[in-house]
């Protein structure tokens, strides 16, 4: 025993290193039998999933007039969860992107384990396995738009329309789907979610060259004609597991082998979901690649229904939510949010369109954390569920969601409703721009590798898909997609396989006789070493391969004459992916702004508060939960007849926010004919807004001046006012002078 705990090397560290290795190989093996007999129970049920709940069918997209492999269900809330009726609904969308449903509620601490501890009414967008025949985007989108309507409908009492979740390709079909009916959406949050399929840094992306490489999506077209008109999921998987080579071919499995005693049901569960393969029609793949892997055209509004109606993103109302991450491979941050770059000239042109856009990045989390790690959804999923109300009624713009932990150097910690201070700091469309992103010489290799993808699918289409069609049929499909190398990884240690046979009786018998080897033995670093090295060598190799990659990408459709051959203008200034811009909307936006002149003098008390309340916190830009809770508990005491209801409460903000912007001074001046006669009234309401602009701490020096301005326009003297004596010494969050944050935009940025 003393040679193990010195861990010298000896015999005896060799004696028990070897016997605790033969003993995890084994437990291994096992592992991968059960895990094979699981891939076979989940694939033959009617509806595999992964959900962590119970649930209830709602509605089947089979039975709608345009048929679906779509289903809505309702997420069953625990016996400890207590559901508040006037909470709007949440509706989570799985991705379907060769993976089956059920990430978003994969364990307790999930996107649907936050919205309900939350008090929020769960519901569920997931979908079968095989694709109904003849589906297409379009179908699927008109069916998500029933079953939002459905949502709505059974929730009338709750204040304001369901938020919508989107992970990853959920994010760009709801979108879409946004795009087209505005009015079914309350908020949407995308976590991972792709909508610029061109956009990430030279050197760090790799991933968006593999259409390009690949000669366009014309093998996409073969692989669903090979498929007798089914594409196989499990090709999108792959393209998964190839972007990390070292963990799909060495990590994954060695975190099993090298903590086999505590690691297999975790390793299962995941596993369920991960072999979990799906498919799609032909049709749906094909528009997918075209249209936005590789075409891009859906944050330039290129994309058509079938009736002719434009995508275009503008046309959201509802505020917008990305999470993204700097440790995300497949949607880094420029892939989440260069669209707003495409769409967008300023921040001002987004207020004119009245929308509210609010991000976060996280520093590391990979693609897959973004849905199912616990420490996400305790913080990122947990803010956004509990601050949903809040970030809907944000004023139009630009900002970054930013997470402080509550500490004793927090002002007014009872306002906050979880471990984090949430507030939105605005941002300007240089901010996105920092992020990295592509040259103009970058954008036009990918609008000429769009183009070449567009002449090879159609000299396939001419002359390779008949002979392929021909030679396709249901038996050739099946036996295809049963032959696919990650299916063929579970059937070899599946029960079919004669050679593990005696695997489960070997294993029991280990487990009688464990005999881990101690942490300290040398052997076990001398593992871990080796495990290292082979990881680095697989990351050298994926690193040499990607580099060689966006070279050969870049020499090819980065050549002159390649772009001049295929129509590339080269000598245009203009993005080849921006969007176009309407001259309706302009007409509208300049009717609507003599409309809310006309109408600065209209309104009473209400209109007045909001006003003086966005005046003075316009100094600042950042908005901040413990505000809007201030907010509500004012709302709260008021008695039903009186108490303006969230959307009502929302237009009103929107509006008054607005009128401040168009012309601040005329905004202001009709502020004392809004107000009531009587000097108690006055009095009355300039301490509501006192206290709701001290929430998130004492006002800093330049919102003292505005708070002092208010006073004045509400009639009130130094002496009648009973908020602190002028100027309030500037106390900020965290010990820190908000005035001075280099995060505050001065008036031009404003």
């Amino acid at each position: 025993m003393a040679q193990s705990e010195n861990s010298d090397g000896g015999p005896f560290d060799a004696l028990t290193y070897q016997q605790d290795a033969a003993q995890r190989a084994v437990l291994f093996l096992d592992v991968m039998r059960q895990r094979a007999i699981q891939y076979e129970a989940h694939a033959a049920e009617t509806s595999p999933n992964v959900l962590e709940y119970e649930t209830e069918l709602i509605c089947d997209g089979r039975d709608l007039p345009r048929p679906t492999n779509y289903v809505l269900v309702r997420i069953k809330p625990g016996r400890d969860v207590e559901i508040n009726s006037l909470k709007r609904p949440f509706v989570v969308v799985d991705p379907r992107a060769g993976h089956g449903p059920g990430i978003g509620g994969f364990k307790a601490d999930s996107e649907i384990g936050v919205a309900m501890k939350a008090g929020h009414h769960c519901y569920f967008i997931g979908f079968l396995p095989n694709a109904v025949p003849g589906q297409t985007i379009e179908d699927i989108a008109l069916c998500e738009a029933v079953f939002l309507e459905i949502v709505a409908d059974r929730h009338p009492e709750a204040e304001g329309k369901p938020c919508v979740i989107g992970n990853c390709q959920a994010g760009w079909a709801i979108m879409m789907l946004a795009a087209l009916r505005p009015e079914l959406f309350g908020p949407i949050i995308l976590a991972g979610s792709p909508l610029s399929y061109w956009a990430g840094v030279k050197g760090q992306n790799p991933m968006r060259y593999s259409g390009g490489l690949m000669g366009g999506s014309w093998l996409t077209a073969m692989t669903g004609d090979l498929g007798a008109g089914t594409f196989d999921g499990a090709w999108l998987v792959q393209n998964f597991e190839n972007q990390n080579p070292a963990n799909t071919l060495w990590s994954k499995q060695y975190n099993l082998y090298s903590k086999i005693d505590t690691e297999a049901d975790r390793y299962l569960a995941f596993e369920k979901w991960w072999g979990g393969h799906i498919t799609l029609n032909a049709e749906e793949m094909q528009f997918i690649v075209d249209e936005l892997f590789i075409g891009n055209k859906l944050a330039s509004g290129d994309i058509r229904t079938t009736h002719g109606t434009s995508v275009d993103l503008r046309n959201i109302r509802s505020p917008i939510v990305v999470f993204c991450s700097k440790g995300d491979n497949i949607t880094p941050p420029q892939q989440a949010l260069d669209w707003i770059l495409d769409l967008y000239d300023s921040v001002d042109e987004i207020r004119a369109f009245g929308q509210t856009i609010v991000y976060t990045i996280h520093e590391g989390i990979g693609h897959l954390g973004i849905f199912v790690s616990a420490g996400v959804a305790k913080k990122e999923h947990d803010e956004f569920a509990s601050n949903i109300d809040f970030i809907d009624i944000l004023p139009p713009g630009l900002y970054e969601a930013v997470l402080e932990p509550v500490g004793e150097a927090i002002a007014n910690p009872e306002l906050v409703t979880g471990n984090w201070v949430m507030r939105c700091e605005p941002r300007t469309l240089e901010d996105i721009r920092a992020l990295g992103g592509n040259d103009l010489e970058t954008e036009r290799s990918f609008a000429a590798a769009a183009r070449v993808s567009e002449i090879n699918l159609s000299l396939y289409r001419s002359f390779l898909q008949p002979f392929v069609k021909l030679m396709s049929n249901d038996y050739s499909a099946r036996a295809m997609r049963n032959l696919h190398p990650l299916r063929i990884q579970y059937e070899m240690f599946g029960p079919r396989n004669p050679f593990m046979a005696w695997v489960e009786g070997a294993a029991k018998q280990v487990r009688e006789n464990r005999k881990p080897v101690p942490a300290q033995n040398s052997f076990v670093a001398i593992q871990s070493s080796i495990s290292q090295q082979i990881v680095s060598g697989l990351d050298a190799w994926r690193q040499a391969v990607e580099r060689l990659s966006e070279q050969t990408f870049h020499a090819i459709y980065g050549s002159p004459g390649l772009q001049a051959a295929v129509g590339i203008d080269t000598t245009s200034v203009r993005p080849p992916r921006k969007a176009a811009k309407n001259l309706i909307h302009s007409d509208l936006i300049s009717k609507r702004t003599q409309e809310l002149r006309a109408e600065m003098s209209h309104g009473g008390l209400r209109e007045a508060l909001i006003r003086a309340l966005l005046y003075v916190a316009m100094s600042h830009g950042t908005a901040d939960e413990r505000g809007f809770e201030a907010i509500r508990q004012v709302r709260q005491r008021q008695s039903s007849a009186d108490r303006l209801p969230l959307p009502e409460f929302k237009a009103l903000v929107r509006q008054q926010y607005m009128m401040l912007l168009i012309d601040e001074e005329a905004a202001l001046a009709a502020i004392p004919a809004l107000l009531p006669p009587d000097n108690a009234s006055r009095q009355s309401a300039f301490e509501i807004l006192a206290k709701v602009l001290e929430a998130p701490g004492i006002p800093a020096e330049d919102l003292a001046v505005r708070l002092s301005k208010v006073k004045e326009l509400f009639g009130l003297s130094n002496e009648e006012s009973k908020t602190p004596d002028e100027p309030p010494k500037a106390v900020a969050t965290r010990g820190e002078d908000r005035s001075k944050s280099p995060s505050r935009p001065d008036r031009k940025r404003r």
